[in-house]
C-alpha cells in the first residue's frame, strides 16, 4: 500500500543511483535516462561539480529569508542578466511558480501606468505552464482545467494560426504568453520568422512578450534560451528545471520597464533563491553558458536528428514525424506512442510521452555520442519488432 495520492500514474520502477546518463534501479538493472527528469537533470546524474557545491554550502548557511541580502542570489541573477536580455530577476522554487509570477509581473505593469483593465494573457490552447490554477488556466486544456474553475483573465488562440491570434487581441490584453518550443503540446516549436512576428504584433498593439522557457531554456537547444536565434527580445521568461541540474530553481527574467511595478510587497518567495539553490544555480550556469558546452549540444542535436530521420525514412508506417531542436526531440508515431515506449523502456531506454503521439525525448546536456549510439540501436530495434 501507497500513502502517496494518486495523482500520478507512476511506473512500477524505481532507482537507487545515477551517473551521468544513466539510472540504475533497486532491482539491480541499468537504464539510459533521456528524460532527465523532464529536462530538468541537465549535466546528467550526480555531476561531480554540482556534488561539491551542494556540500560546500551545505556545511555553510542553507536558508535564510528574502527578508536579508542573499550574495548566492545576487551573483546567479548578475550572471542571468549578464547572459541575457534581463536587467533583472526574481527567484522562485520551480516553472509553475515562474510562471506565475510572469503573469503577476504583466498585470502589475499595466496596473502600475494606470491601465488596470489591461490584465488578460493570451496563450495557446492546450500549451502547458504548469500546474498551478493559474497555469493550468493558462495552458488552455479542457482535461487539466475540468473541475477547478473558474479562473478568469486568460484568452486563447490556435497554434500557427495567426489570424486567431490578431483577432484575439483585445483592449484588455496585457501580453501574449507562449512556449518557444511547446514541450507537452508535442515538441511544437515556434519558427523565427514567427517569434519575430510576434514581437512585432506586440509592440504595435502595445503589449508584452512573455516566452516560456521553462523546459526549452537553459542550453537545451543548443543557445542559452531557445528564442536566441530568432534576435528577438522579450519583455519577460520564466524559468526552471536546468537551471538547477535536479536541485527545484525557478526564476522570472524581466526587462527594466516592466521590472519597475515590482516593488516591495508585490511578491514573495519563502524558499525562493536560498543560499543552498543559489550555490548550485551557479555552477550549472558556468557550465552550460559556456560557448564551447553550447557549440557541443548543437554538434549532437544534429548528429540525432539526422539518424532519426534517417529511422523514419526506413520505418515510414510506424514514424511519421521527427521534431524539435537542439537535445528538445519528438518522435511523433501515426498511432498511440504508449506501447512504443514500454518497449523503449523493455530495452533499458527511458523516454516521456507528449500530445499528438509524440515520444519526448530529452537527453542529458553533457550526453555522450556513444550513448545517442545506444538509443538509436533501441529506437531501431523497436521499430522492426513493431
Amino acid at each position: 500500500m501507497t500513502f502517496l495520492a494518486n495523482n500520478y500514474n507512476r511506473k512500477k520502477v524505481s532507482f537507487k543511483k545515477g551517473k551521468g546518463s544513466y539510472l540504475y534501479s533497486t532491482n539491480g538493472k541499468k537504464y539510459l535516462d533521456f528524460v532527465s527528469g523532464i529536462a530538468v537533470c541537465a549535466l546528467g546524474h550526480a555531476h561531480p561539480k554540482l556534488i561539491k557545491a551542494i556540500n560546500d554550502q551545505s556545511k555553510k548557511v542553507w536558508h535564510v529569508s528574502n527578508a536579508f541580502q542573499i550574495p548566492e542570489g545576487e551573483k546567479l541573477a548578475k550572471k542571468l542578466c549578464q547572459k541575457t536580455f534581463a536587467d533583472y530577476v526574481m527567484f522562485s522554487n520551480s516553472g509553475a511558480e515562474a510562471v506565475e509570477a510572469a503573469i503577476k509581473v504583466a498585470r502589475r505593469y499595466f496596473y502600475s501606468i494606470g491601465k488596470p483593465k489591461k490584465n488578460r494573457i493570451l496563450c495557446v490552447k492546450n500549451s502547458f505552464h504548469g500546474r498551478t490554477l493559474g497555469a493550468i488556466f493558462a495552458s488552455g486544456s479542457k482535461k487539466m482545467t475540468e473541475g477547478f474553475g473558474p479562473v478568469s483573465g486568460f484568452d486563447h488562440f490556435t497554434f500557427g494560426d495567426h489570424n486567431s491570434l490578431k483577432k484575439r487581441i483585445t483592449k484588455n490584453t496585457a501580453a501574449i504568453m507562449v512556449e518557444t518550443i511547446m514541450g507537452e503540446g508535442g515538441i511544437k516549436v515556434i519558427p523565427d520568422w514567427c517569434l519575430r512576428g510576434l514581437r512585432k504584433l506586440c509592440n504595435k498593439k502595445k503589449i508584452l512578450l512573455i516566452l516560456d522557457e521553462v523546459q526549452c531554456g537553459i542550453g537545451r537547444t543548443g543557445d542559452f534560451f531557445a528564442f536566441e536565434s530568432s534576435k528577438v527580445k522579450p519583455d519577460i521568461v520564466p524559468i526552471a528545471k536546468g537551471i538547477g541540474g535536479g536541485f527545484p530553481i525557478g526564476a522570472v527574467l524581466m526587462n527594466k520597464k516592466v521590472s519597475k511595478a515590482m516593488v516591495p510587497g508585490t511578491h514573495g518567495s519563502t524558499f525562493g533563491g536560498n543560499p543552498l539553490a543559489m550555490s548550485v544555480g551557479n555552477e550549472v550556469m558556468d557550465i552550460i553558458s559556456n560557448k564551447k558546452f553550447l557549440n557541443n549540444v548543437k554538434n549532437l542535436s544534429k548528429y540525432f536528428l539526422k539518424n532519426l530521420n534517417i529511422l523514419k525514412d526506413k520505418y515510414p508506417n510506424i514514424i511519421k514525424q521527427i521534431r524539435g531542436k537542439g537535445l528538445l526531440i519528438g518522435i511523433q508515431l501515426h498511432k498511440d506512442q504508449t506501447l512504443f515506449i514500454k518497449k523503449l523502456m523493455e530495452n533499458k531506454l527511458l523516454t516521456i510521452k507528449a500530445a499528438e503521439n509524440v515520444i519526448r525525448i530529452l537527453p542529458p546536456l553533457n550526453v555522450k555520442k556513444s550513448e545517442i549510439d545506444i538509443a538509436l540501436k533501441v529506437i531501431n530495434k523497436v521499430c522492426s519488432e513493431y
